[in-house]
């Protein structure tokens, strides 16, 4: 009994204070080290959630796994006098497959986590009074059960603990076999034996991908993009069954930018130039593209000012258009779906049609070149562009002043002829970026994307994510058949978003709508995770039971191929056994009062 007190005892200064010494309000960046054996991080705020797959409790937890340290602090363990101790030396990379604690281990600390909250347990020396964060410990899944994680979660009343709910998750597969998959009624039945009850009532969800079977031959990238739908309902009367209409679905997009098979690839490729520019300006150095056109920047410059010459003297010959569109925005490469969103535009100037021309580009002299070639003809009075109102770069004003016969002069050395083509790109790119938002919701467009008034390096930035947003909108457009009155809502939340985040591609943005709306795409396809949820009670006596399959593996730490598991490829040879893993979450609880 003295023993077990001083563990529990132990187990509760460690929590209430080796934790939490660095803060209230922080999340400590080290592990501790518990009896030598057992590693424990307190997560929360912006670090992944290792249990979301099956709990979506608390931001913060504890987690609780087997500690992993070199020889060296093997050695300075031996010089310790507190039982818990702090462990920066502990290795920061996880090897998930060592990290796991026995099944016996993680319930005797579940044991001791409880005596601690448990406020009728005298004499614990407990100072701290504050509800914990739920605690979850890996296990290697070695039992029967194949158990891979043992959670503990407080119910409280105001600030006094009333209870411990008790999760274990268990996990199987992968599996195509379908037989292994329990019938619903049965899982109904266990769970009303388990918690004594006589009502029960079920949730549904689903994921479904929707990319891959929306995806347009030649058209998305095999990337870190990714859409799919999560869809919910109440009330499942059969494993594996289709949502139905009545459901509630969310619409999950993460979209990497760069695809060449992307119908706005062209585009992008413009944004490169624009960010090497940028970053030449910020550092000196600048990796230029390799050329994409047969001929070179200067010639292709000096054909432009050749026509605009030949129009100011009256000679010049109206060719059909081809060429001009071939100019304007570039979006020659863009197929007919995402022309309807994304035209062409047709009001041009000449600095954007400069643009068109110098963003083969390929060396700094060339660069110098092609600026040499425009200035000469503005000064000689060869050609006298047009330009757009309220254009306000270095070429602009230059050719503002060239209308009134006398130009400053510009000294095209150091930065200078970078800086003079970044600001033509970027005042370019944004009319091409404004023209489809404008197109899609003129109330909608915001200022903050296209302002001026920050300094040039922002700017880009800002442009980027204007390129993102379009790469999101033209997926959804191309692929899912969206029409505006759905790109209006997802535009909004983009939009919020980057007003207020760095460029993110990893984000994944979320738009609710209707299942009716994408059900063609995944009403005969199999879902990448399905769950059903079976509870029972109310309110803090609320238990529940969940039961999923999931072509991903839930847990990183145990491996599909330990003894026991169903390692299944396919059933009698059928292409369409799709492999999954069963995943059962089963709840008990503790009550205090």
């Amino acid at each position: 009994r003295g023993i077990l007190r001083g563990k529990v005892v132990c187990l509760n200064v460690f929590f209430s204070f080796r934790i939490r010494e660095e803060g209230k309000d922080s999340i400590p960046e080290n592990p501790y080290i518990y009896e030598t054996d057992v590693e424990i991080s307190l997560v929360g705020g912006s670090c992944k959630n290792p249990v979301e797959n099956f709990w979506n409790g608390s931001s913060a937890m504890y987690i609780l796994q087997k500690a992993t340290h070199s020889e060296e602090s093997d050695s300075m363990e031996e010089s310790r006098t507190d039982d818990a101790v702090y462990a920066s030396e502990v290795l920061p990379k996880e090897n998930p497959g060592a990290l796991a604690l026995s099944v016996g281990r993680a319930k005797q600390l579940i044991s001791l986590y409880t005596m601690v909250q448990n406020p009728n347990v005298p004499s614990l020396g407990r100072s701290d009074l504050a509800v914990l964060p739920p605690l979850w410990a890996r296990c290697e899944g070695s039992d029967p059960q194949h158990t891979c994680w043992i959670g503990a979660e407080p119910l409280k009343a105001g600030n006094k603990v009333t209870g411990i709910n008790i999760y274990t998750v268990s996990c199987d597969g992968p599996t195509a076999d379908k037989t292994h998959f329990p019938n619903l009624e049965e899982l109904k039945m266990e769970h009303k034996i388990r918690h004594h009850s006589s009502l029960v009532t079920t949730k549904g969800f689903a994921r479904y991908e929707l990319i891959a079977a929306a995806a347009i031959e030649d058209t998305i990238a095999e990337s870190g993009s990714n859409i799919f739908v999560d869809i919910t309902w109440n009330g499942v009367e059969k494993i594996l069954e289709t949502p139905p209409v009545i459901s509630a679905a969310t619409l999950n997009i993460a979209l990497e930018s760069g695809d060449p098979r992307s119908p706005v690839f062209q585009l992008y490729r413009e944004l490169q130039l624009l960010l090497a520019l940028a970053e030449g300006l910020k550092t000196g150095v600048t990796e230029w593209p390799e050329p994409s056109e047969s001929e070179s920047a200067p010639q292709l410059v000096q054909e432009l000012l050749t026509d605009l010459k030949k129009k100011l003297d009256g000679d010049y010959i109206f060719e059909d258009k081809n060429e001009t569109q071939k100019i304007q925005c570039d979006t020659a490469a863009v197929d007919s779906c995402i022309k309807s969103i994304f035209g062409e535009r047709g009001d041009l100037d000449f600095t954007e049609q400069l643009w068109c021309k110098m963003k083969s580009v390929s060396s700094y002299q060339e660069l110098i070149d092609c600026f040499t070639l425009v200035i000469k003809s503005l000064e000689c009075g060869e050609i006298q562009p047009w330009i757009h109102q309220g254009s306000s770069s270095l070429l602009s004003q230059l050719i503002q002043q060239s209308y009134h016969g006398k130009m400053e002069n510009v000294s095209l050395s150091d930065t200078t002829p970078i800086q003079m083509l970044l600001e033509v790109g970027l005042e370019k790119m944004k009319k091409d970026y404004v023209s489809f938002f404008i197109e899609q919701k003129p109330l909608l467009f915001q200022d903050y994307f296209i302002s001026t008034s920050v300094e040039l390096q922002e700017q880009v930035h800002r442009v980027q994510k204007l390129h993102h947003m379009l790469e999101i909108m033209v997926s959804c457009t191309g692929l899912l058949q969206f029409r505006h009155e759905n790109l209006f809502p997802l535009t909004q939340i983009c939009m919020k978003y980057y007003k207020e985040n760095p460029l993110n591609e990893k984000h994944v943005f979320q738009l609710p709508i209707r299942p009716a709306l994408v059900k063609k795409f995944y009403q005969n396809d199999n879902p990448e995770v399905w769950r059903v949820e079976i509870s029972s009670g109310h309110g803090q006596k609320e238990v529940k039971t969940t039961w999923q399959v999931s072509t991903t593996a839930p847990v990183e730490h145990v491996a599909s191929n330990n003894s026991g598991f169903l390692c299944d490829s396919t059933v009698n040879g059928s292409s369409e056994g799709r492999l999954y893993f069963i995943t059962i979450t089963q709840c008990s609880q503790v009550q205090f009062t």
